[in-house]
């Protein structure tokens, strides 16, 4: 049966025809699709993990065991998982292991552009990237084929419109892959200094061989249009030239594009008089092709930054124009993004914005807490980053400066890294003040459930983790929880909590407003009370605008959360019907 799929989806079923067992991630845009479709499949076991690296290492323990496994995550993700990611490239396999990673250029989702290809290099993993859906199934069954014929993990590279496109794909009965016997092998699995050693060897035979079936694999393919300009390329710009250019060109198409193909490249090239490569962020293959001594035409014509266009690359190769596109002579507004109307971090954020706080901020639906007019964030680096960054300048600038900084980090994410950065608070005499914002599901990728929420990937109850009693086990003795849309009373919870001399945990407790149990009742409206001050417009509430002469609220947006009325002084809002 052939179907529409995202790539995501076409991912999750080609590991599921290829008979995985376990799939352990942690959501992160592009990739959360491939794990929320894994789901589907009962037979198969899976699981949200607190963080990429726990994801990273239950997949690498169940391959051991002898199960086909898989962990998938966004590139920034990789980060997190690399340091087990680089030593079972070492110590190889036993079922079959992939990694899925989704890299996301023009950072439509991302604080970075990073090029995936790089570890693939780095960690000597071999790497192959499909093109749209059909090659997203296919690609994935034969990563399990590769992992076990070469005792290596295969990484799989998806980009965001790779992921998040759709297009026909096959549907087949799937492979029964048996448990593959577990024995012990210490030389294999345990890596100490003396058997590293030995393994690293292994690696560079493995990489060697890989090369060589690089130049003759299904993934790497040659279409002669009898053309004198070649164009090498792979994943999703294969798919903007082949729109832009047509037959007008010759290509090599790299499925695998780690380890790339000698041979195959130097034959392609020298067929034609003029070689481009077309390759989105980092001149990776374009690199591979001036070390063989290849003149090509890259980065010179193609920029480093974001996302690729069949207009650009048609006006890059060919020299003709995309055709002219349908303009509105009206200026049209830009809509910034915003926390939905009824976001529980936005009385938070209204709060710090008031006290003139330095705001010390993470990933999350609440990043958007740096957007006016709100703009209280000053910092967001990356996971649990807000907790250790805060400690580091509070040390730097001393006491009364520490008195003026608080960290706000998301539920799901204090678990994915915040916590180790709380122990050092604590262990190294800090006096930060750090805000959980506890809304009760993992909000920014789409509401996928976490250790605090009391339910795993599939709904089923489990042990919840109790974020007050977490925190003490530590040694905050501070701990509050309290209601940010409770505006005066968190004001007064932040200033306490922000004088005293020893570490404070605030948890700034209400559940996102997009959560099917969360009913506000009625619709706000002004009343005649109010005085155009304009306070309600501070906390950038989309439903609340100024029309020129009196503030407005939109039924089509307001939710009734009632936050608004927490804010005005004049009990100018009431609720309708």
């Amino acid at each position: 049966m052939k179907k529409l799929m995202l790539g995501n989806a076409a991912v999750a079923r080609g590991a599921y025809e290829a008979g995985v067992s376990v799939v352990a991630s942690y959501p992160g845009t592009p990739s959360t699709e491939i794990t929320e479709n894994i789901v589907k499949y009962e037979e198969v076991y899976a699981e949200w993990s607190p963080n990429e690296k726990v994801a990273a290492e239950v997949a690498i323990g169940a391959s051991i065991a002898g199960a086909r496994s898989m962990s998938c995550m966004k590139h920034v993700g990789l980060n997190v998982m690399a340091d087990p990611v680089f030593t079972v490239s070492y110590t190889g396999v036993n079922g079959g292991l992939v990694f899925c990673v989704a890299d996301d250029p023009g950072m439509h989702s991302s604080q970075n552009e990073q090029d995936s290809r790089h570890y693939a290099e780095a960690s000597k993993i071999t790497m192959l990237e499909p093109a749209d859906s059909t090659e997203c199934k296919e690609y994935t069954k034969a990563a399990f084929e590769l992992s076990e014929k070469f005792d290596t993990p295969v990484f799989i590279r998806l980009s965001t419109r790779v992921s998040h496109s759709q297009s026909l794909v096959e549907e087949v009965q799937p492979e029964k892959a048996e448990l593959k016997p577990y024995d012990k092998n210490i030389d294999k699995y345990v890596m100490m200094p003396a058997k590293a050693i030995k393994r690293h060897v292994v690696v560079e035979e493995r990489i060697s061989a890989l090369k060589e079936y690089a130049e003759n694999c299904e993934f790497n393919t040659v279409e002669d249009n009898g053309s004198k300009i070649g164009v090498i390329t792979s994943g999703i710009t294969y798919m903007y030239s082949r729109e832009a250019l047509g037959d007008k060109v010759n290509y090599l198409k790299l499925g695998m594009v780690y380890p790339l193909p000698e041979k195959l490249v130097k034959d392609f090239a020298a067929k034609c008089d003029k070689v481009y490569v077309i390759e989105e962020l980092d001149p990776v293959i374009e690199k591979h092709c001036r070390a063989l001594g290849i003149d090509v035409i890259g980065k010179e014509k193609f920029t480093l930054l974001g996302e690729y266009t069949p207009a650009m690359i048609k006006s890059a190769v060919i020299g003709e124009a995309a055709a002219e596109s349908v303009n509105v002579d009206e200026v049209i507004p830009v809509r910034p993004p915003v926390m939905c109307a009824g976001c529980p971090h936005r009385g938070t954020f209204y709060v710090l914005k008031k006290l003139g706080l330095t705001v010390s901020g993470d990933i999350g639906c609440y990043t958007l807490g740096a957007v006016a007019p709100l703009e209280s964030v000053d910092t967001t680096i990356c996971m649990g980053a807000s907790v250790s960054a805060a400690h580091g300048m509070a040390k730097a600038r001393g006491a009364e400066f520490n008195k003026k900084l608080v960290s706000v980090i998301g539920d799901s994410t204090f678990m994915h890294s915040g916590i180790t950065g709380l122990v050092d608070i604590v262990y190294n005499k800090g006096a930060n003040t750090v805000i959980i914002l506890d809304n009760s599901i993992t909000g920014m990728t789409g509401h996928q459930n976490n250790p605090t929420t009391g339910y795993t990937i599939r709904g089923e109850e489990t042990t919840q983790v109790n974020l007050v009693d977490l925190c003490k086990s530590i040694g905050v003795k501070n701990v509050v929880v309290a209601d940010p849309f409770d505006v005066k009373n968190f004001e007064k919870v932040v200033k306490e909590e922000t004088e005293r001399d020893e570490p404070s945990v605030i948890i700034a407790q209400r559940p996102c407003a997009l959560l099917k149990s969360v009913k506000y009742t009625g619709k706000c409206k002004i009343n005649d009370n109010c005085k155009k001050c304009k306070l309600c417009l501070k906390l950038g509430c989309p439903a609340i605008s100024f029309d020129g002469e009196k503030i407005v609220i939109d039924e089509t947006q307001c939710n009734g959360c009632g936050l608004c009325f927490n804010v005005c002084p004049f009990g100018a809002m009431e609720k309708g019907e």
